[in-house]
């Protein structure tokens, strides 16, 4: 899938539902979205089963975290539906980028989660990417993968690192 067809799924979804909220999203599109107390290490799981599309989460996580897993597992039920049949889609490592599926559904996390005329007006204002990160509640590195990806669309953004692969194993809930 490239990144546009990534681009125009998560921008649809926005415009379609008029919110990027992935909690409101996930009930408006009619997936079943279920914490479950026993995770423990799993953040969550994307599966679809019995033509039923169901987001399975860990609610310990804090609430940044959880809205961001809930997204990425929307990513996959756009983008890796049948991939997802069976044991589904488990989500140890979230930012996984050696993964292609995990990488675009980052990809279509970052897009939903991060509005690029809100994130350029910031970057104009002078702000880094750092605080552009927190600005929109999200993890510095899926901000960078949104900067990635509008790269790929033809914007000219300068990255000043790539994004950590592996951030998702130091992260505390």
């Amino acid at each position: 899938m490239d990144s546009y067809e990534i681009y125009r799924k998560a921008n649809n979804l926005i415009q379609y539902y008029g919110t990027n909220d992935p909690v409101r999203l996930a009930r408006e599109m009619n997936i079943v979205l279920r914490d479950v107390d026993e995770f423990e290490d799993l953040l969550g799981m994307y599966t679809f089963r019995w033509n039923h599309r169901i987001i399975l989460m860990n609610p310990h996580v804090n609430p940044i975290l959880y809205r961001m897993v809930v997204g990425h597992e929307i990513g996959h039920d756009q983008n890796h539906r049948e991939l997802a049949k069976g044991e589904g889609l488990k989500e140890f490592e979230l930012f996984n980028m050696t993964s292609i599926t995990e990488y675009e559904a980052n990809a279509f996390n970052a897009h939903l989660l991060i509005d690029e005329k809100e994130m350029i007006e910031h970057f104009k204002d002078g702000y880094d990417i750092a605080a552009v990160a927190q600005m929109h509640e999200v993890n510095i590195n899926l901000l960078l993968i949104k900067v990635q990806e509008m790269n790929c669309l033809g914007m000219d953004f300068k990255l000043p690192y790539e994004p950590d692969p592996r951030f998702f194993r130091n992260t505390r809930y």
